[in-house]
């Protein structure tokens, strides 16, 4: 393990963690961002514990490394699955998805290096 994999991993459990703590409290601007994607509201909380789920498997892979790999293709596959939600409903604010899904790309090509 390098300190970017380190860093990266660490960084991207943290963001995930903010996030799903902001679809938790149902945080105002989390809100709007989920109805222009024709999100439910009723999804957030589960969305948040997949998010949780992620974090964790990414800390936890830093000892255990396959979890850590399989954590990062699952965030991956998550932020691609909400870039073609935001996609399909025309919506077109893609920064917090686009940082996120290359944040947790770069956390999968550290895993594999």
């Amino acid at each position: 393990m390098t300190v970017a994999h380190l860093v990266v991993n660490v960084v991207l459990a943290v963001a995930l963690c903010g996030s799903a703590a902001a679809d938790f409290v149902r945080y105002e601007r989390i809100l709007v961002g989920m109805a222009n994607a024709g999100v439910p509201e009723s999804w957030l909380t589960g969305l948040g514990l997949v998010k949780v789920a992620g974090a964790l498997g990414l800390l936890v892979g830093l000892w255990v490394p396959v979890l850590g790999i399989a954590a990062s293709v699952g965030v991956v596959l998550f932020f691609v699955a909400a870039l073609f939600v935001h996609l399909r409903a025309r919506d077109y604010a893609l920064g917090p998805v686009a940082a996120f899904g290359l944040l947790a790309a770069a956390a999968l090509a550290l895993g594999l290096a």
